[in-house]
């Protein structure tokens, strides 16, 4: 009834929010199903996924945030709104505090979006932080430390890799790929090599199922769809070897980035990161052989973080414990709302 400071991963595929004192309490599709005709929102979050690629003509299933930013402000305001009223109630004698996660290379045009939605969702004060470093905070590892540590956070739209020491990033880089643009290549391959058509969500189901990114791997799926020589249903038979042809290309741009960024890394902090290593966090973590890959690419040892999908939404949690204390470099920009 008070209000709760609460922190919100928003990211392209999924919004986590997290509420001081309770932890993550809400982890749903960042999509939103609207009538054509009016604009009016009939769902929002895990209701609206539901009916990607089912919905009649005049509902349209779609995702406000593109590549980690938004991409239509007032749906992105309209989804704000409605997760911050869920986690903390409408019935709020005051306005929370928020601190929201955006991609490391967002411009100041993105940011500025960012928080005026936010403001407008019923937010008092607004704070950004970087994904890459609220993803090290969520970890557990000591940022604040005169030691790398090095974080690959694989989202939805975006990867963003950064090395952090003393409480900065001391190299950066956001790379709009991410988790959707390894669907985006099944889809494509699927239809390339089958003559099969089929949808985001069976996709999403491919790729968790028996995607991976390292070739020594052998699973196999039962796939349908729809024929587009004839027009008809149809069944096929995928193999793990299949989908690791069709991401190898958005794969390979992550790892070629993520070398990028060992390349311009202080020699110092090189060899911290050498005896170290690399921390994975993101949904995009979760791909099968994707830490082998990364150790043989790169020589350097890799981990996955524990909990990779939250790590960033608990990551804005601690923030928000330490506001006060925090370094500047750690807050992005903030719009303080009185």
């Amino acid at each position: 009834m008070f209000g709760s400071d609460i922190g919100i991963d928003l990211g392209t595929a999924n919004i986590l929010v997290y509420v001081r004192g309770k932890g993550v309490v809400i982890h749903e599709p960042s999509v939103v199903a609207m009538e054509v005709s009016t604009g009016h929102i009939r769902a929002i979050g895990e209701e609206a996924r539901q009916m990607i690629g089912r919905t009649p003509g005049n509902i349209r299933a779609i995702r406000p945030l593109s590549d980690g930013v938004i991409a239509d402000y007032e749906i992105t305001e309209q989804i704000l709104r409605y997760f911050i009223d869920k986690a903390t109630g409408k019935r709020r004698l005051f306005r929370p505090r928020v601190v929201i996660c955006v991609p490391s290379g967002v411009t100041s045009v993105e940011k500025r979006a960012v928080l005026e939605a936010a403001s407008r969702a019923a937010a008092k004060e607004v704070y950004l932080i970087s994904e890459p470093m609220a993803a090290a905070i969520g970890c557990g590892l000591d940022i604040a430390a005169p030691t790398a540590n090095m974080i690959v956070d694989i989202g939805g739209g975006t990867t963003d890799i950064a090395v952090i020491s003393l409480g900065g990033e001391v190299v950066a880089e956001s790379l709009r790929i991410g988790g959707d643009h390894f669907e985006e290549a099944i889809i494509r391959h699927i239809k390339r090599e089958y003559n099969l058509a089929i949808g985001e969500r069976t996709a999403e189901e491919i790729k968790i199922q028996i995607g991976s990114a390292y070739p020594h791997t052998d699973k196999h799926m039962t796939v349908r769809g729809r024929d587009l020589v004839s027009g008809l249903p149809c069944t096929i038979e995928l193999s793990s070897g299949d989908i690791y042809a069709a991401i190898d290309e958005p794969i390979l741009a992550i790892v070629e980035n993520i070398k990028k960024v060992l390349e311009i890394t202080p020699p110092e902090l090189a060899a911290d990161i050498v005896n170290s290593g690399m921390v994975l966090t993101g949904g995009g973590a979760l791909l099968d052989g994707l830490v082998p890959l990364l150790e043989e690419a790169t020589r350097v040892p890799v981990h996955l973080a524990d909990d990779p999908l939250t790590c960033v939404a608990r990551g804005t949690g601690q923030v928000l414990n330490s506001l006060d204390k925090l370094k500047s470099g750690v807050i992005l920009a903030s719009n303080n709302v009185r």
